[in-house]
């Protein structure tokens, strides 16, 4: 299955221009932000904004509104689809807590 899921830039990665830190299910994972800057714009205005991520890029940006219905959707479809709690909780990742 090929999902995506909301994750709330938190934290500008110093080594990599184009990488950010996005906390996602109480987990945090590096993300590449090249897809969503606006050209013009420094990285720092994506701090605290929500995007959705699928395999480690943040594919577009996201309002609260719309990430909080996503997140409560695959809530929702984890109570019957085992890997989507797997992807939400991360179980199986390496990723960076």
């Amino acid at each position: 299955m090929c999902i995506g899921i909301p994750g709330r830039v938190v934290a500008l990665d110093p080594r990599q221009p184009q990488h950010v830190w996005a906390e996602v299910c109480g987990a945090r994972r590096e993300i590449n932000i090249a897809l969503v800057c606006q050209a013009g714009q420094p990285r720092e205005a994506l701090l605290g904004s929500w995007v959705l991520i699928h395999v480690g890029f943040a594919m577009s940006r996201l309002d609260e509104r719309e990430a909080a219905e996503m997140l409560a959707a695959l809530q929702a479809m984890g109570e019957v689809e085992s890997d989507v709690v797997l992807f939400m909780t991360g179980e199986g990742n390496d990723e960076i807590r």
